[in-house]
């Protein structure tokens, strides 16, 4: 089903505990499930620090339909810069601006922490992602291996 959404009809918010049960739903759809409860944990943990910020695209009729999880930090080799952490649009509602809505309010939220740069990690299957991004002002720079270690 598809779903007519526009950008004035969106409304951009930081995330709130209430938004839980959505969050999970969005995070399973993009590869990552989760449950309400594990994802209100989530927010319990992230919400306080003033250097993370989860925002949520809303509709006019108060669905969430994405939300975008950012945080800004100090590196060695680089002055402060913002990464998104995880973004999400639910499926039906892309390509109608709440993304692109998501990004312009973590850039200015990065902006006010004075971060001098904004930058994305996508794994090299999500090719529509990358078209995204490039086409909101992002540039590839480097194509690099992830590793992780259970602890």
């Amino acid at each position: 089903m598809r779903h007519a959404t526009k950008p004035s009809d969106l409304k951009i918010r930081p995330a709130k505990s209430r938004d839980s049960a959505r969050l999970a739903i969005l995070c399973t759809e993009l590869g990552y499930p989760a449950t309400a409860d594990e994802m209100k944990a989530r927010l319990r943990h992230i919400t306080p620090h003033a250097d993370h910020a989860v925002f949520v695209a809303e509709t006019s009729e108060s669905e969430v339909i994405g939300w975008l999880h950012a945080s800004a930090s100090y590196l060695l080799e680089s002055p402060r810069r913002a990464e998104v952490n995880g973004l999400v649009v639910g499926e039906g509602r892309r390509s109608k601006g709440a993304g692109a809505l998501l990004m312009n309010a973590a850039e200015n939220w990065a902006r006010r922490r004075k971060c001098v740069s904004m930058s994305v990690r996508s794994n090299v299957i999500r090719e529509r992602a990358h078209a995204f991004y490039l086409q909101n002002g992002y540039e590839h720079y480097k194509t690099q291996k992830a590793f992780r270690k259970p602890l």
